[in-house]
Order: structure tokens, then C-alpha cells, then sequence
């Protein structure tokens, strides 16, 4: 496809490829030379290299940056992003979140990229002042949107709802969106959730052609937001102990596709790791990006999907980042972290061909979160 994608075929051709693409998977043999077909959903997560939050991205949004850095996608054959708005922002200025939106969503589509863009964030902690500008990489934070108080409180539910009509009202038929994500991972919090139920009901009475979908940790999880009347499936499984563990992942995928007829998406996704690195320690190389080790089988199966992160930053969670993890594949300069990561990721296009240069050094401006050792 090319130029403005059909969004009805886009998500259907996304159902029946998950299913097909574990046909063949008796014994799950991934071959990396074979001729799979493209996954129709490739995508990335996306924040500026420099943007630990999404206030940070859309409060100093810079346009060449944003055109940059879609260009780098375009490198990996990308055909979609997943990021999300700020209500913040919105709070301070509509106007100027408007017109940086409408610019995001024009700089994807000029390059065959549809935007799966999100309304709030269930994960990080409260807004403050300090905390949306906090840009020091060993402390800066992933911020909560809405706040709990507000999610808390029924009562200050008005202005949360007004920021999803006013958006809804602009974006309800914007065919640059892939779909629209109520809230990302709102179940860790019982007064998220209910929060998130809330504004969703809201977008159900607002929608228009864009589907509406909520980002979900697990299948398990999206069982309920599919009864609230989710247009797609979300999971996230960011670090499997090893590949065996995705293969059976996206079967269970492909098999809820089939009996919803609604797209399965794996929506957040990075490598094997021996342990999560949240409780349990990170060891060796864990620390770095490696996507080599699930591209293949994600490819293999054909689940549209989005990795973590497009661009090379420490983590966006701080109980990682403390411990040195570092995501992403480009450098703000367009080198790669790793050559066989670019190549891996651009095969599910089709085409696993990636020049590029391959630097394997924190980024300058990152160094201070690089807590391990001998790893630049």
C-alpha cells in the first residue's frame, strides 16, 4: 500500500494475517531466509530521543525533529507509530496542541504512516510541575495522565471528558489514524480503569469511522475492554524468558482473532531477556536493545506490531532505567545501535536489506543513566 492506507481493509487484511501466518506452525521452525509474507501492521513506539514523558514531547514539540525521526522509521519500512497526546498539554494550550498534532499526523502520512495515538496514560506516576519538565536522565519520569486524584473523583471527570470530545470532534474520521487508545494499560489501578471505562464511553457516543481500542497488558486483560466494545485486541509482553514463550503467545493471538473477527495487536514488545528487570536483576547484555531475538517469530506469525522504542533512549520505566536498560535503534544522527536489529526489524516488510551505520555507545546526552559498566 501506499499513500493513505484503506483502514477497513488495513484492519481486516491485520485479523486474517495473525490467523494465517501460524498455519504452517506445527513445529514452529523460524527461518529468517524464507519468503513470508510483509506483516501488514509494523510499527514502533514513539517518543523524541529527549522526551521522557509525552508533556515533554508535545509542550516543546519541534517539528524537524518529529520529520527526522519519521524518516528513520521509514529506514525500517515502518507503516505505523503508537504514541500518545497530552492532556496537559491540552490544559495549558488546545490550540497549540491541536496544530502539533495535525502536524504529527500530516509529517506520518506524506510517508505512508498511520498513527495509533492515545488520549491518556495509565503508567508512571502524578503530574507536578517538577515532574512534566524533569529532563535529567537518572530521574526524569513517565507521568500518570490524569492524575489519581482525578481518576479518583467522579466529580472532576468533566474536564478529562471535554478534552476526549474536543479531540473526538476533530479526529473521529481522520483516516491518518490507525486507531484511537482510550488510555495506555489502565488496569494496574482499579480507579484507572473505572476512569478509562468513563472516557471510553464518552468516545463510543463521539466515534466516527477511527476505531477505538484501549492499550492492554494482556490478552486476559483486554477480555474486559473487548466487552466494553474494544475494536481491537491489545497485548504487551515486553521481556519473555525466550522465543518458545511468544510462539504459543501469538497462537493464543491468532486464535482470539478468529473467534472475534476483530485485528489481535502484540502493541509493546523488545526482547528475550532473563529476567524483567523489574524485581528480578538484569544481567550480561540484557541491559541492551536486541530484537533480533523475536523478530523472526513475530514475523513468522504475522501479528501486526509495535516495538519499543523507535528511537535509542534509557528506559521509559525509572525502576529500569536505574538499572542501565536502554531501548530503541536510532541515534538522533540516524546510526543504528545494532545493524542485525534494523535488518531484522526491516524484514517484516519484506525486504531485510538496511544500510546503515552501527554505533554501539550511550548517547552523549544519556550518559549519566548508564549505571553498568563497560557497556559504551
Amino acid at each position: 500500500m501506499t499513500g493513505r492506507y484503506a483502514r477497513r481493509d488495513f484492519l481486516r487484511a491485520g485479523a486474517v494475517s495473525g490467523v494465517a501466518g501460524l498455519a504452517g506452525l506445527a513445529g514452529y521452525t523460524v527461518d529468517e531466509t524464507s519468503s513470508d509474507p510483509p506483516v501488514e501492521i509494523r510499527g514502533a513506539l514513539y517518543l523524541p530521543a529527549r522526551a521522557y514523558n509525552t508533556y515533554q514531547m508535545w509542550h516543546t514539540y519541534d517539528r524537524s525533529v518529529i520529520e527526522r525521526d519519521l524518516e528513520y522509521a521509514t529506514r525500517l519500512g515502518l507503516n505505523a507509530i503508537r504514541t500518545w497526546t497530552s492532556y496537559e498539554v491540552w490544559r495549558e494550550s488546545p490550540e497549540k496542541h491541536a496544530a502539533a498534532i495535525s502536524h504529527f499526523l500530516s509529517a506520518a502520512d506524506e510517508r505512508g504512516i498511520q498513527v495509533l495515538l492515545g488520549l491518556f496514560e495509565g503508567v508512571g506516576v502524578d503530574p507536578t510541575p517538577e515532574r512534566l519538565t524533569n529532563r535529567d536522565p537518572k530521574s526524569a519520569r513517565a507521568i500518570r495522565s490524569p492524575s489519581l486524584a482525578v481518576a479518583r473523583d467522579r466529580g472532576r471527570w468533566d474536564e478529562p471528558r471535554q478534552f476526549v470530545r474536543w479531540f473526538m470532534d476533530r479526529h473521529r474520521n481522520d483516516d491518518r489514524l490507525l486507531a484511537i487508545e482510550a488510555m495506555n494499560e489502565p488496569g494496574w489501578v482499579p480507579a484507572q480503569k473505572d476512569f478509562t471505562r468513563g472516557m471510553f464511553d464518552v468516545m463510543r457516543r463521539e466515534r466516527g469511522d477511527v476505531p477505538l481500542t484501549i492499550g492492554s497488558t494482556s490478552l486476559a486483560n483486554d477480555a474486559d475492554y473487548a466487552a466494553w466494545g474494544s475494536d481491537i485486541h491489545q497485548f504487551h509482553y515486553n521481556f519473555p524468558n525466550n522465543a518458545g514463550i511468544y510462539r504459543r503467545l501469538l497462537d493464543e493471538a491468532a486464535d482470539v482473532s478468529k473467534t472475534t473477527g476483530k485485528p489481535a495487536w502484540l502493541t509493546e514488545w523488545q526482547r528475550t531477556r532473563s529476567g524483567s528487570g523489574f524485581a528480578a536483576p538484569i544481567t550480561g547484555d540484557d541491559w541492551q536493545p536486541d530484537y533480533e531475538t523475536l523478530a523472526p517469530t513475530i514475523k513468522r506469525a504475522g501479528t501486526g506490531n509495535f516495538f519499543w522504542s523507535l528511537m535509542l533512549k534509557p528506559a521509559y520505566v525509572l525502576v529500569q532505567r536505574r538499572k542501565g536498560v536502554l531501548t530503541g535503534v536510532f541515534h538522533e544522527d540516524g546510526a543504528v545501535w545494532d545493524l542485525g536489529d534494523a535488518r531484522a526489524l526491516k524484514s517484516m516488510s519484506g525486504d531485510s536489506t538496511f544500510v546503515g551505520r552501527e554505533r554501539k555507545e550511550w548517547p552523549e546526552w544519556a550518559a549519566e543513566a548508564n549505571t553498568r559498566s563497560g557497556s559504551s
